[in-house]
């Protein structure tokens, strides 16, 4: 109970005690909101692994298995790149062609064509299914025949790309929902 003195130190002390008496009670009040845990939350979605993942990753061939590894550690390396329409450089951002181009001109000493088009006009070989890409092919995905988008194929069913505006560059598993629909074909660049 608080009780007032009628002299303006007297409410002051008085106040004061009490303000002291409150700190130690409010900071264990946080502290103890702080070390609970939030609740656990049941998922709504089932994660689904890619039925690649079983597959054994392979590299293009022996002779360019170092090269491979140069491009998949360049390509994992710029997870988290934000994604920039036109953008080729980790400084300013990337697109799908521009990350593709960024990797294997850096990784590699490959120079490629600009767009996802040019680059699945590549005469290099082709590879249809999925199952039978190595590690360091490109991957390519459009509409009716139309290339639209690129990324790397990294092995055991993932590839890493630039996919949106807002987005940043990420792994995604390539026969995922959207990603299987729409995937057109493989380019071998490193044979």
């Amino acid at each position: 109970m608080l009780i007032l003195s009628t002299s303006r130190q007297g409410i002051r002390t008085t106040t004061t005690r009490h303000a002291r008496r409150l700190v130690p009670v409010l900071l264990l009040g946080l502290l103890a909101a702080c070390a609970s845990s939030p609740p656990r939350r049941e998922a709504t979605y089932k994660t689904s692994r890619s039925a690649l993942a079983e597959l054994p990753a392979r590299a293009p061939s022996a002779a360019s298995a170092a090269t491979a590894n140069d491009v998949l550690m360049r390509a994992i390396g710029l997870i988290g790149t934000p994604y920039k329409w036109g953008g080729n450089t980790p400084q300013s951002g990337f697109d799908c062609s521009g990350l593709v181009d960024y990797i294997y001109r850096t990784a590699a000493d490959i120079l490629l064509p600009h767009s996802s088009r040019e680059m699945a006009a590549m005469d290099t070989r082709e590879v249809k299914r999925m199952s039978d890409l190595a590690s360091g092919d490109l991957v390519f995905f459009g509409n009716r025949g139309g290339i639209s988008h690129v990324g790397v194929y990294v092995g055991k069913g993932r590839f890493v790309h630039a996919p949106n505006s807002g987005g940043t560059v990420r792994l995604d598993d390539i026969d995922g929902p959207y990603w299987r629909d729409h995937f057109e074909f493989g380019k071998r660049v490193l044979d």
